[in-house]
């Protein structure tokens, strides 16, 4: 069980909060646990960071981060428990986030601890030889690139190979109106590493690949359904920056998409994988990353408990919750990860990719952990003193979800494990709930 909450209105944001726990004691059901990682000093846990809203709000540093992570390091900079910073951005490189954070922080991370939204596509190997359109912001080709894919297009290169197909803004229309002689190769798949600048133009072209299979230029066709393959990372509506409210995020600009799909079709835009976090490959993939830091460092003791910290519900609880729950059913009903993938209890399970030798399941290995515990931290998106009015009807799961369509609503789900004020006291709090004083 987790801590009592009033489950929707308080997690939605009603006008009398939840009751926080004290900063620096214990709370939730493991209060009390003698942990392993006291009887031997080495850590059977590992730390799974969100960045914006819990580190940061845009560029201004959140005042408990660099507290937190002097807790967390040793004198020579070095980290006394597994870290891995779990962000749905996808408009750099690891290595530029990585010095982004060693910057904030105070302490030495490495591109290795980082995993952008993006990161898991390294593992898509059946598309890294296929020419994709690749759409977002940022330097897109490196990465791209970085992640295995060698025939990346971007947006504003099919714009300027096809240039009569961006018609919306009218001074960026070409004066002469002649079609494009410019031969383009078959584009076989779609890349949506995050939202781009322009909407409209990245709209209307992902529109015109996806009607044409992968022929834009070409007349719309009704036979082209299912159409190819679409790979979508970062699923959040909106994400935390220096304003007041939220921002759109990325998954606005999926929910555009879907729905101009279907007006225009009537049929339903369908994902190849959905990667990001809540999406279960995001946090496999990085408990991987936490169980190399944990081999590298010599650490014996197996890494039983994760610990997501975070600040938004539908993306960090609901996908540490949803992870959890993946962890707790494999290991007591002994499924192993492919059976588990089949069985379809968890929603959008990524991939329909089941080829043998190609699927993503077949690069990773099989999950170990126990546990994944949610951390909801009140920095960012969630805060316990907004007010964001019900719906007059007990209808939540239509009016209120923010989760991306293809993932179902649970209020389970939603309800976090613990709920402290500051990444810093999220720290104190784990430590005591693994009894685990560093040295």
């Amino acid at each position: 069980m987790r801590r009592a909450l009033p489950p929707l209105r308080a997690l939605l944001g009603a006008a009398r909060p939840p009751r926080l726990p004290a900063p620096r004691g214990m709370c939730g059901p493991l209060a009390g646990r003698s942990g392993h990682s006291a009887l031997r000093g080495l850590p059977s846990f590992g730390f799974l960071f969100d960045i914006d809203g819990v580190l940061v709000r845009g560029r201004t540093p959140i005042p408990a981060a660099r507290t937190a992570f002097q807790k967390l390091v040793n004198p020579q900079g070095q980290f006394l428990v597994p870290v891995v910073f779990v962000t749905n951005a996808g408009d750099c490189l690891r290595q530029k986030k990585a010095d982004q954070l060693s910057h904030l922080l105070g302490v030495p991370i490495s591109q290795d601890q980082v995993m952008m939204s993006h990161s898991p596509l390294r593992m898509f190997k059946r598309y890294h030889e296929k020419c994709v359109l690749v759409s977002g912001q940022g330097p897109l080709l490196d990465i791209a690139q970085d992640l295995g894919f060698c025939q990346p297009i971007t947006i504003d290169t099919l714009r300027e190979k096809r240039p009569l197909l961006d018609a919306v803004d009218h001074d960026r229309r070409p004066s002469v109106l002649s079609p494009s002689a410019v031969e383009l190769p078959k584009i076989e798949a779609v890349v949506l590493f995050g939202e781009p600048v322009r909407w409209e133009t990245s709209l209307q072209l992902i529109i015109d690949v996806l009607l044409t299979s992968g022929y834009p230029g070409n007349p719309y066709g009704q036979e082209n359904y299912p159409h190819i393959p679409v790979l979508a990372c970062n699923m959040d509506l909106m994400w935390v920056a220096e304003a007041q409210s939220p921002r759109f995020g990325h998954g606005t600009f999926m929910v555009c998409l879907e729905n101009i799909y279907k007006k225009i079709t009537g049929k339903d835009l369908k994902y190849e994988a959905l990667v990001g976090k809540p999406s279960r490959l995001t946090y496999q993939y990085a408990e991987h990353l936490i169980r190399a830091q944990a081999l590298q460092r010599s650490w014996e003791q197996p890494i039983q408990t994760l610990y997501a910290v975070g600040d938004n519900l539908m993306t960090d609880v609901y996908g540490a919750n949803l992870y959890n729950r993946y962890l707790e059913e494999s290991s007591g009903m002994g499924f192993g990860l492919q059976a588990k993938a089949s069985a379809g209890r968890a929603p959008a399970l990524l991939s329909q990719d089941h080829e043998p030798g190609l699927s993503w399941e077949n690069e990773l290995a099989s999950a170990a952990a126990a546990h994944c515990r949610s951390v909801l931290v009140c920095t960012g998106v969630y805060s316990p003193h907004s007010e964001v009015p019900l719906p007059a009807r007990d209808s939540v799961t239509e009016n209120v979800f923010h989760g991306h369509r293809d993932f179902t609503f649970e209020p389970g789900l939603v309800e976090p494990d613990h709920i402290v004020p500051d990444v810093d006291a999220a720290v104190d709090l784990v430590f005591q709930l693994e009894n685990f004083a560093p040295h």
